[in-house]
């Protein structure tokens, strides 16, 4: 069984509370003995798959095989194409480079329901939101990248992961994919 989850702000990507503020997967109502494939941090929203097939780890995680997952990310200011095409080459994060991605404004601007809590704002200060597709996920990894390049994220959302896309699927949601849209996810 695979499901595609629409994780919320504020939720750890386990299914036991662990010790801080943030909520945990418990609270879902998934089926028994499933597990998440991979994490996005809790302060990262969006798709987060969840499987009782274990063998899936290897095929959607591993660098080696460039599995694609999508990320919009609203960042302070808007990053010049120079600042978009140093992104895509890689950027050094704690003495290791990224590797090379794809990386494009999107505009027009995504429309999301607000986040609970909102980001915070700034008057002075405006805000865009960048498309990343890459092949890799470390720690809080586009987040680093696009502060190396000096446009902090404020708010980020995984969108899809190989071919498959998050979609309408409601902050919170979930639901088994079906064969058509498990073949998509390892596309």
């Amino acid at each position: 069984m695979l499901i595609s989850f629409h994780k919320p702000y504020g939720i750890v990507s386990q299914f036991t509370p662990d010790g801080s503020r943030f909520g945990a997967l418990a609270a879902f109502g998934f089926p028994r003995d499933v597990y998440p494939i991979g994490r996005l941090d809790a302060e990262t929203e969006g798709l987060l798959l969840l499987s009782d097939e274990r063998q899936l780890n290897f095929a959607l995680l591993n660098p080696a095989r460039g599995h694609r997952r999508v990320y919009w990310a609203q960042v302070e200011r808007t990053p010049s194409e120079e600042s978009l095409r140093n992104l895509e080459r890689g950027v050094l994060i704690q003495g290791r480079t990224t590797l090379p991605c794809r990386a494009h404004l999107l505009d027009p601007k995504p429309e999301l329901p607000p986040r609970n809590p909102p980001i915070r704002f700034r008057k002075s200060v405006e805000t865009c939101w960048l498309a990343l597709e890459l092949v890799e996920g470390k720690n809080r990894q586009v987040r680093k990248m696009t502060a190396a390049i000096g446009h902090p994220t404020l708010r980020l959302i995984r969108v899809k992961i190989g071919d498959f896309e998050l979609g309408n699927l409601k902050t919170g949601s979930w639901k088994v994919l079906t064969p058509a849209q498990r073949k998509l996810v390892f596309a």
